[in-house]
């Protein structure tokens, strides 16, 4: 649904258009630190969908902040809205 918060209710839409298409990354975190964010649609290549998860992950891990210690991503789990989640080796 679109939303103020996330940018997608804005009065400039050129800007908003022009941020989506040049590779913009939405994401929402938690209070538990569980990242919910959204890498493809059913209809994309598997190539595609695999590049967008890699590029998320990239973008979390170049986002850690400098004073966290240890292990930052702990566990990734892949899933569709309406399936069980699969889990996905962190260290790839």
């Amino acid at each position: 649904m679109p939303n103020p918060k996330t940018g997608t209710v804005t009065p400039n839409v050129g800007a908003a258009v022009t941020d989506v298409k040049g590779g913009k990354i939405s994401f929402r975190v938690d209070k538990f630190g569980i990242v919910h964010s959204s890498v493809g649609r059913v209809s994309f290549s598997a190539e595609k969908l695999a590049d967008n998860a890699k590029e998320l992950i990239d973008t979390l891990v170049r986002m850690k902040p400098s004073t966290a210690k240890g292990t930052y991503v702990k566990t990734i789990t892949v899933a569709s809205t309406m399936s069980p989640g699969v889990k996905v080796s962190p260290k790839v």
